[in-house]
């Protein structure tokens, strides 16, 4: 049987997947749109049977014996996960390194500013970095910066953990802190069954007597 080429949609070079006369392999095991086994056929058949239903053959386990194919609108399939991608970008937090400056001579007050400034950032899901500056011959009584950070990691134990422990830079003693894994939101779980991914659940052992005429 003979089809007109013309109607077949091709992908572009970038994907991954090979659909519809990219697939060169004598037979395939076959799954249909609604996810069930047709079983293995010529991958001539399976064109034909795509063909009819105004659908794509979409190669989906290359690495099978023989590999899988799955019936589907492809150009569908492709609009959906650049969407889901698109949506993913959007959704994805950004971190930052958020900078706080001190000299050995701030106050309590200002410094304790500083802190519930760190400590909302930190919450924020934001990385804090702590630089204590000296001027003149402040650089000579060091241990009063090492002092101060060591203080505030102690402060901010509860929101967040040190991931660079107080040191000299220069004129400057620096730490950073990284938000604390605990205050991360774990996955909700559910005792419902995963619904199947957009390419099927495809049972890659299904017994040859399947396999029909090509």
């Amino acid at each position: 049987m003979c089809f007109d080429v013309l109607f077949w949609k091709e992908p572009p070079i970038r994907d991954k997947l090979r659909i519809n006369n990219r697939i060169r392999v004598r037979e395939v095991r076959l799954i249909d749109e609604n996810g069930e086994q047709v079983g293995i056929i010529t991958t001539r058949d399976a064109l034909d049977m795509a063909h009819d239903r105004d659908l794509d053959l979409v190669e989906v386990a290359p690495n099978a014996s023989p590999p899988v194919c799955r019936l589907m609108d492809y150009g569908k399939y492709r609009y959906e996960q650049t969407k889901k991608e698109r949506e993913a970008r959007k959704n994805q937090k950004q971190v930052e390194l958020k900078e706080i400056r001190m000299q050995p001579r701030t106050d309590t007050h200002d410094l304790q500013v500083k802190v519930n400034n760190a400590r909302r950032f930190l919450e924020e899901g934001h990385k804090v970095k702590f630089s204590v500056r000296f001027r003149g011959r402040e650089i000579t009584h060091p241990e009063i910066g090492r002092d101060m950070l060591e203080q505030i990691a102690e402060d901010l134990r509860d929101h967040g953990v040190l991931e660079q422990k107080p040191t000299l830079e220069g004129r400057a003693y620096s730490l950073i802190m990284a938000p604390s894994p605990s205050k991360t939101q774990p996955a909700k779980r559910s005792d419902k069954p995963a619904p199947p991914s957009s390419l099927g659940d495809i049972d890659f052992d299904a017994e040859d007597e399947d396999q029909q005429a090509g």
